[in-house]
């Protein structure tokens, strides 16, 4: 039974994107699901400090330190370049599901399962801040370019806006019908994309919450979204085992890639050249953003991965994983 359910589910996925290329006035690039033969081993280290989910990792803006976060309510930082352990975070009282540096790399903001979002000192684990706006679990967090606000999405299906020094709520945005689990920032700071349950991704004014796209070629569940460098494309993925590159202004597709295993997270590298996935089929995959092929394959982690960053200089990987591993992972200098 098991292998029938899987076999209708690709052929499903199958018929969509076939009704994709062919109904759309300006059929975005149907990738087939085959995956990149070209595996590598560049491991360079695997964390063991958490012991149950890492659902985030980020790189510290200057790339020397790495921030994980888990279901073992914590959040961890440690060294880049040796996996040594610095400092543990416990300030939530339930899981912990995202959490990004600020720009200067002094703060960070960690959301979580137990309705709120923290920020804190970097270097000494100190609460400075807690945000208690959302009535239900926040899953995703972002900081503004400038520093000065973040973005907190949530089960409460709303998008929060607010100060990051004084924690006070400047905008509410409700245009999403369920769960909101992804939002990210514009590279210039001016708009916001989010994602959720919905199957849609929607771009708006950081400024008003004036609605500017809905992104409707999902099928399911939008997991994790990430502006290109330049500001101009959206990466989407989700529960519909697609990865997809869009226009950030027209909401038109570039290129979608069809049955793939269900996508966690995504991340583009710092040049734009490049894509990143973390996938339930235990890998993490590399691909050409302008034209949807994959390129490389990191070989498995054991258990699916939940998360993926690159560092700031995208000559490293950092992924997370459902078994509470972080590993480090060196980019080939040509990854074609």
């Amino acid at each position: 039974m098991a292998r029938l359910s899987r076999y209708l589910n690709l052929l499903l996925l199958s018929l969509w994107c076939l009704i994709i290329l062919v109904t759309s006035c300006a059929a975005p690039t149907v990738i087939p699901g085959v995956k990149s033969t070209i595996r590598i081993d560049n491991l360079l280290y695997t964390y063991y400090g958490h012991n149950n989910a890492v659902t985030a990792v980020a790189w510290s803006p200057d790339g020397k330190e790495i921030a994980s976060a888990s279901y073992d309510k914590t959040v961890q930082i440690l060294d880049a370049a040796s996996g040594r352990h610095l400092l543990t975070y416990r300030g939530h009282t339930n899981w912990v599901t995202a959490v990004v540096w600020s720009p200067d790399g002094q703060y960070l903001a960690s959301a979580s399962f137990d309705k709120t979002v923290q920020v804190w000192n970097a270097s000494t684990g100190q609460r400075l801040l807690t945000y208690r706006g959302h009535d239900k679990a926040v899953m995703a967090v972002a900081w503004s370019p400038d520093g000065k606000e973040i973005a907190s999405a949530g089960y409460d299906g709303t998008v929060q806006v607010w100060n990051a020094s004084t924690g006070q709520c400047l905008l509410t945005y409700r245009g999403h019908s369920d769960w909101v689990t992804a939002v990210a920032w514009s590279p210039d700071g001016k708009e916001i994309a989010s994602a959720g349950l919905d199957t849609t991704a929607q771009v708006w004014n950081a400024s008003t919450g004036k609605m500017l796209v809905i992104y409707r070629s999902h099928v399911g569940q939008v997991t994790s979204i990430a502006w290109s460098p330049d500001g101009k494309e959206i990466a989407s993925v989700g529960f519909d085992r697609t990865v997809q590159v869009w226009n950030a202004s027209t909401g038109r597709s570039f290129w979608i890639y069809c049955c793939h295993d269900w996508v966690n997270g995504i991340a583009w590298s710092p040049d734009g050249a490049y894509i990143a996935s973390a996938n339930t089929n235990t890998t993490v995959q590399i691909w050409n953003s302008v034209t949807g092929k994959p390129t490389l394959t990191y070989p498995d982690h054991g258990r699916e991965v939940l998360s993926v960053a690159w560092s700031p200089d995208g000559t490293r990987l950092v992924s997370g994983d459902d078994d509470g591993l972080v590993r480090i992972w060196q980019v080939p200098a040509s990854t074609e």
